[in-house]
């Protein structure tokens, strides 16, 4: 799963998912936008419209998934909570959580954020704008370089992997937006399309 505020969802995400749903072993990438996240601002898009923008934006790219698990759970956005449900949904299949470098270096101060590696694999990828630095077995999480490694257990396991580090945030996004400019290529065509929509609205979903 890859989780986040999605506001809005742009080429950086999916491209991380993408390239990870092409290794081995793994089905799918679920992308899980959060409700109230416990580390940030409230997104300023609305839940439904976050939802329908990655659902239009993975609509024809088989392997990723919107879940709306988070959006449809009050109070905040806990990771653990998550992972929780996913576990009880997936028994008998390994989980990953795929973090960027800024949030796996923020991890130790996730709410129960040691159950994490109890429950679900993590997946490091970098973050543009982040500096790399190393990623460490904690505890709980056992540092491997192989992504087989994954499917040899249901959780545990922490993999630091090689993406495609496409320098675009929706903080960027937004700023373009407001500034009247054109967000076209840093977000997929679905979702430029529904936002050249939503700025001929008043109010505008991004405002000054």
């Amino acid at each position: 799963m890859l989780g986040g505020t999605f506001d809005p969802v742009h080429l950086g995400h999916l491209r991380i998912c993408v390239e990870l749903r092409e290794r081995p072993g793994l089905d799918h990438v679920r992308l899980v936008p959060n409700r109230v996240p416990p580390h940030r601002d409230a997104p300023r898009a609305s839940n439904a419209v976050r939802a329908q923008w990655i659902a239009d934006a993975i609509a024809d790219e088989p392997g990723l998934v919107l879940d709306s698990i988070e959006l449809d759970r009050d109070g905040p956005s806990y990771t653990a909570d998550t992972l929780a449900v996913l576990r009880e949904r997936f028994p008998d299949s390994p989980l990953v959580c795929i973090l960027g470098q800024d949030a796996f270096d923020g991890l130790v101060t996730w709410f129960r954020w040691e159950d994490i590696g109890e429950l679900a694999h993590v997946v490091v990828v970098p973050r543009p704008g982040t500096p790399s630095s190393p990623v460490e077995s904690l505890p709980g999480l056992m540092r491997t370089d192989r992504i087989e490694d994954l499917q040899q257990s249901l959780h545990g396991r922490l993999l630091a992997a090689k993406v495609t580090p496409l320098a675009v945030s929706s903080t960027q996004v937004r700023r373009l937006l407001v500034q009247g400019r054109s967000v076209r290529y840093l977000v997929p065509d679905a979702v430029w399309h529904a936002l050249a929509q939503t700025s001929e609205q008043s109010p505008p979903v991004y405002d000054a």
